[in-house]
């Protein structure tokens, strides 16, 4: 019998749903919504968000600019030409600042700056402000004094809900019995869920297979994201 032919799965670029009314909201992540839609209000211009690799960090940056009109700027590329910008723009994102800063003083200068109440600011990072190696001492005071939310890994509701958005997001047609199957089995983690849907997608397409139980299995197995209880 002649196999079947695999077919070549391309890692297409697919269009994030990013507004607010997509952001999937849960006791886990309640209060980071809740300090974005309060923007205006943050004690001295400044906040801070931390969670977890996928937990809705981005997304909530994309629905504060929608707000705000901020301009955003990874903080390993931050830079002193940042500084006029965020200034023009009246707000700014420094995102991921514990993967690195490119200028430590141009983000403590920016923190005077909201202090001075010229910009908003609002930086963003996987660890707790504490626990990111920090060179200049005025910077580090800083950020372990800012006012910060944090978002805790994603419960079961959240991370079912989560999976059926990013399944969406891909146009990827699944059933209930693959999200009940998954659920108990894999890693409680944001990450895992974008991770193990970026895959179910690409192995989808290359077998030209329905997305299936056995499929799930298969991939949670690949990617060794099984859940340790």
């Amino acid at each position: 019998m002649t196999a079947r032919p695999r077919q070549l799965a391309f890692d297409l670029e697919y269009r994030e749903a990013l507004g607010r009314e997509d952001f999937l909201v849960s006791p886990v992540n309640a209060a980071a919504v809740a300090t974005i839609d309060d923007w205006e209000h943050w004690p001295q211009r400044a906040h801070g968000i931390a969670g977890p690799s996928g937990s809705g960090k981005s997304h909530l940056v994309e629905v504060w600019r929608s707000q705000s009109r901020a301009m955003r700027v990874a903080g390993p590329a931050l830079a002193e030409s940042d500084v006029q910008a965020a200034t023009d723009a009246g707000a700014i994102a420094v995102e991921d600042i514990d993967r690195g800063i490119g200028d430590e003083r141009i983000l403590f200068h920016l923190f005077n700056v909201a202090r001075e109440g010229r910009l908003a600011l609002l930086v963003t990072t996987r660890a707790l402000p504490g626990e990111i190696e920090i060179t200049l001492p005025d910077l580090r005071s800083r950020l372990r004094a800012v006012a910060l939310t944090k978002i805790d890994p994603p419960d079961e509701g959240l991370l079912r809900s989560l999976l059926v958005k990013l399944m969406a997001d891909r146009q990827l047609e699944v059933g209930p019995r693959v999200i009940e199957y998954v659920i108990p089995r894999m890693e409680r983690s944001a990450d895992a869920a974008v991770r193990f849907v970026r895959e179910l997608d690409r192995q989808a397409l290359a077998a030209r297979r329905l997305v299936t139980v056995p499929l799930a299995r298969e991939v949670l197995d690949a990617l060794e994201l099984k859940s340790e209880g």
